[in-house]
């Protein structure tokens, strides 16, 4: 028996529905080590969205930063900045295509955040010319979720996924990129931001802390800085 045709309108109807979330762009963000990939990841699997995951492996210049960053960090963060925008604006250019969530693992002014904190300041305002530039170019997410762990947190999964280019962080690095977020969060009206404190929860094998977090992703926020805890 062959199953029953869907009507053209039916199926029109169907993608439209795709969504389950009140959201059509949602950006999760975080400190190194935080968790965020995978979480895209997990959400991916379950639910039918665009996934935009930052290729920062493929920067070149990264194992040398964290090995000397003074010497690197202009290279690092331009590099990181035309690929992201590159990135963004390819996958962003038809966001309203079936109405599918659009799903990224980084906010594009994450770009000017660690440039800011790794940067020396003449090279800091010609960057920020470029960043502002181009940020100009594609829309803010309908969300911003920020996944918070302690540093010794962070700095624990850094070293359990022990990847040989990150073993020179150090709690000093991640404590002022963590800074540099929070003030950032203290100045963006534009957008709902829902902080989400994760400290020693093993989303990715622990079922239920993934569907606490999924259910905080699934409300409606108004603009501004919103706050949950999830053990």
């Amino acid at each position: 028996m062959k199953p029953e045709a869907i009507k053209p309108s039916a199926f029109y109807r169907q993608l439209s529905n795709t969504n389950p979330f009140p959201h059509g762009f949602i950006a999760i963000e975080g400190n190194i080590g935080a968790g965020k990939t995978t979480l895209c990841n997990m959400i991916e699997e379950e639910y039918d969205c665009r996934l935009i995951l930052e290729q920062f492996t493929d920067n070149p210049f990264l194992p040398y930063f964290y090995e000397n960053p003074e010497r690197y960090a202009f290279q690092v963060e331009l590099f990181f900045m035309t690929e992201r925008h590159k990135q963004m604006q390819e996958s962003l250019a038809q966001r309203e295509l079936f109405h599918q969530l659009i799903l990224s693992d980084y906010f594009f002014i994450k770009t000017l955040l660690f440039a800011k904190n790794n940067l020396k300041d003449e090279e800091f305002r010609l960057f920020q010319r470029l960043f502002h530039t181009l940020n100009t170019t594609f829309s803010k997410p309908d969300l911003l979720v920020y996944l918070y762990r302690t540093v010794d947190d962070l700095l624990f999964n850094i070293n359990k996924r022990g990847r040989e280019y990150e073993k020179h962080i150090h709690a000093s690095y991640l404590q002022s990129l963590q800074d540099a977020y929070f003030g950032f969060f203290k100045t963006e009206t534009n957008i709902p931001i829902l902080i989400i404190e994760v400290t020693e929860v093993d989303f990715q094998n622990d079922r239920v802390a993934f569907e606490n977090i999924i259910g905080l992703m699934k409300r409606s926020y108004p603009k501004g800085v919103h706050r949950a805890v999830v053990r």
